[in-house]
């Protein structure tokens, strides 16, 4: 393996998310090509780096990181190869180094990323759920309001939902997930690449049942289904909700509110109005 430093510059390298035989062999070499390497955990980086045999300066970056030790990262990086990891898969993704990596920019530093392991991609990969798209929203909130919210929020985007979970919370999310985007399939993938590795699909009601008798342990992917399509309402449907618009609003206005609301012709629905109002 060469073992001279590389240029100086910040190295964003993915590292494995529970079975340490899925680190790249770029990212070894990179570690071992690196001057320091900023961590979150040292005692989590620095099995790791036992591992591979590699003896390497550590400093600890966190969320908790102050703006004296960014500081002093970027200068070290400005003149000497510094690696950035996260406990586990890639860093940034739902861990810190987002103002890190943006303020090394800034001052024209070299910014490089290694592609590897990252636990979200895959859980998709072994879900079932559509792939073509998907949000990645991190970690729900722990309160039940905010979780709501949350969820509430999103229900109407056309795509797999992806979040972090822990086991501690993974019911509550479930319980969220049932009431406010019922009939949704929705799949938890939880151990990924280690011994125990699952991937459990269901409804949320099903799942919540089964880990309600069997509590989790780990780090969890919780992945929930697209919304389908809405059935267009039948014409006595479409009827009452435009009499009951006109009881409150013009003609124009209650054809365009209930057009709106299922995606219908607004010029068939005024003419319909009109009908009904004469």
């Amino acid at each position: 393996m060469d073992t001279s430093l590389l240029e100086p510059g910040l190295y964003i390298v993915a590292t494995p998310i529970g079975n340490l035989g899925d680190v790249t062999r770029r990212a070894a070499e990179t570690l071992g090509r690196c001057a320091v390497v900023a961590c979150e955990d040292t005692r989590v980086t620095g099995k790791l780096l036992n591992l591979l045999g590699l003896h390497k300066p550590m400093r600890r970056y966190d969320d908790h990181a102050s703006d004296a030790a960014r500081e002093a990262l970027l200068a070290e990086m400005a003149q000497r190869p510094v690696a950035l990891v996260s406990d586990a898969g890639t860093p940034l993704i739902s861990d810190p180094g987002y103002r890190l990596v943006r303020e090394a920019r800034a001052r024209g530093i070299t910014v490089t990323s290694l592609p590897g392991p990252s636990a979200l991609i895959v859980a998709l990969s072994m879900s079932g759920l559509p792939t073509d798209r998907f949000m990645f929203a991190g970690f729900l909130p722990n309160k039940d309001k905010a979780r709501g919210d949350v969820l509430a929020e999103l229900a109407g985007v056309p795509a797999t939902l992806v979040f972090y979970e822990t086991g501690p919370r993974l019911v509550a999310s479930l319980e969220a997930i049932a009431a406010r985007l019922p009939g949704r399939e929705v799949a938890v993938a939880r151990e990924l690449t280690k011994l125990h590795e699952e991937c459990r699909s269901g409804s949320a009601a099903e799942l919540c049942d089964h880990y309600t008798a069997h509590p989790p342990k780990g780090e969890i992917v919780l992945l929930v289904g697209p919304p389908g399509e809405a059935e267009a309402p039948d014409e006595d449907t479409v009827d009452a909700e435009l009499r009951a618009a006109l009881a409150e609003m013009s003609v124009s206005q209650a054809a365009g509110k209930v057009a709106k609301a299922h995606g219908l012709d607004r010029k068939a629905l005024y003419a319909r109005a009109l009908e009904l109002k004469g």
